[in-house]
């Protein structure tokens, strides 16, 4: 087993575990590894700290790991971006729209918008399945 130092296109760094580094430049060409902290795939091998010497013989020494909380705002950024893309905002009815596709009568299609706790009652009762998400809003959600 080899182990190697990944990093991510944004900074995250992480080990993976390879049977030879074969295995692993295979992986990484096919788009099989993903940062655990980000999710994305644009990964590579990094120079291990173990064993790099800087000036005077001090150990090389990576920043940090970000905390929890700022991998969980990284996190819910790209989650709200992906959902203000991939879509549709219908707003204040989206209870209207969700039934309508659970009902079929408008074609299914990724909505995202926003209810009251009696639609979200009301769509409980129907068993249309919703995910309540808290994102930011910005100037595109106006």
């Amino acid at each position: 087993m080899i182990i190697f130092d990944m990093e991510c296109e944004y900074g995250h760094v992480f080990e993976g575990w390879f049977a030879t580094a074969e295995d692993c430049d295979g992986q990484l060409q096919g788009g099989l590894l993903t940062c655990p902290v980000c999710g994305t795939v644009r990964v590579a091998r990094v120079p291990s700290t173990f064993g790099i010497v800087s000036q005077a013989g001090e150990r090389a020494e990576r920043e940090p790991a970000p905390s929890k909380e700022v991998a969980g705002a990284l996190l819910a950024r790209k989650m709200a971006e992906f959902m203000r893309q991939n879509f549709d905002n219908v707003g204040s009815d989206f209870a209207k729209e969700a039934l309508k596709i659970h009902y079929g009568a408008a074609e299914p299609r990724n909505i995202r918008g926003t209810s009251t706790a009696e639609e979200e009652k009301m769509l409980d009762s129907e068993g249309v399945t919703y995910m309540k998400v808290p994102v930011p809003r910005d100037d595109s959600d106006a």
